[in-house]
């Protein structure tokens, strides 16, 4: 059965823009080979609120896609081999958190628009 999920990771801020940038889309990539891309956004670099392996800091990445249960566990697998990914967390989307991401973007859309 075909969920829809939502996945955010932290990168270690040590990396380059172009190595930012590859490491977002290998994981894009795989995502759209195994599924459906239905959003993607970049937080870019936040403070975080404790230091994992020593980094106060991280490069912030979400995407909202479409796919089989047993996806979910072959993606995560892959976050624990990259070194570059320092922790990620990814959840089940029900009808009305899916409801509010859609309500969330075109608020954004609009915004975008009117300025």
């Amino acid at each position: 059965m075909i969920n829809q999920y939502e996945t955010v990771f932290i990168a270690t801020p040590v990396l380059s823009e172009p190595q930012m940038k590859e490491t977002v889309e290998k994981f894009k990539k795989y995502i759209t080979d195994n599924g459906e891309l239905v959003h993607e956004e970049d937080w870019g670099l936040r403070k975080m609120a404790y230091p994992i392996q020593k980094k106060t800091t991280g490069f912030y990445h979400l995407f909202e896609f479409k796919a089989e249960g047993a996806f979910i566990n072959k993606l995560e697998t892959e976050y624990r081999r990259d070194e570059k990914i320092m922790r990620f967390l990814t959840f089940k989307m029900d009808k009305h958190a899916v409801a509010y991401s859609e309500k969330k973007r075109r608020e954004q859309e609009t915004k975008k628009v009117e300025e």
